[in-house]
């Protein structure tokens, strides 16, 4: 099954955890074809095969972005991320980027017992910056290869009556999730604990 589907499917099931929509209540479902989510790993150690931090695209995720209709009030929001479709888009060779890959699925988020990381909101404060656009701090559950942590996100949000977008950064320690930072090529590619993370999230309104 494609990523995007099986992404689909498992939010569906995420999402009857989430509590049902009042009749006023407007929901946005994020667009992974037309967003973009990147994780900057720090590089340490002998680079001799890389030159720069190695950056991860995240192509497979999923979720819904709730909230009263015209206003940021009461707002939820459910993320769902499959790790095993992160990919390495530095230009290097196909044998690097394999290596790279299988390290990360593999020794890093062990799809094979997590095959899937979680955000659920528990609270969400914001204020106008703009017309239509607003910066929201967005507390929720963090569910990492095994472990729930509570997470800060910031995000300005532009939303229209049929479309959302939410831009923002945020940053983890793969340690707080009992993650240990991989070491891949003998030891000459070395990836430091913190995992930088930036989104360009769009979605519709459903």
């Amino acid at each position: 099954m494609p990523c995007a589907a099986r992404c689909d499917e498992q939010r569906q099931t995420i999402e009857l955890k989430l509590m049902s929509a009042t009749n006023n209540t407007v929901r946005y479902r994020m667009d992974a074809t037309h967003s973009r989510f990147v994780v900057q790993a720090f590089a340490d150690g002998l680079l001799s095969m890389f030159g720069h931090n190695p950056t991860i695209a995240i192509c497979g995720f999923g979720g819904d972005a709730r909230f009263v209709s015209d206003t940021l009030e009461k707002a939820s929001l459910l993320m769902l991320v499959t790790p095993d479709s992160f990919t390495v888009t530095d230009k290097v060779s196909d044998k690097d980027r394999r290596e790279i890959e299988r390290a990360m699925r593999e020794d890093v988020f062990e799809i094979a017992r997590y095959p899937e990381i979680v955000f659920i909101s528990k609270k969400t404060s914001s204020h106008p910056i703009a017309d239509n656009q607003h910066h929201v701090k967005i507390t929720g559950d963090l569910t990492l290869h095994g472990v729930t942590r509570e997470h800060l996100i910031d995000a300005n949000v532009t939303f229209n009556q049929d479309t959302l977008s939410a831009q923002g950064e945020f940053s983890l320690r793969q340690t707080d999730f009992n993650i240990k930072p991989v070491s891949i090529a003998g030891g000459t590619l070395k990836v430091k604990d913190e995992l930088k993370f930036s989104f360009d999230i769009f979605a519709s309104r459903q």
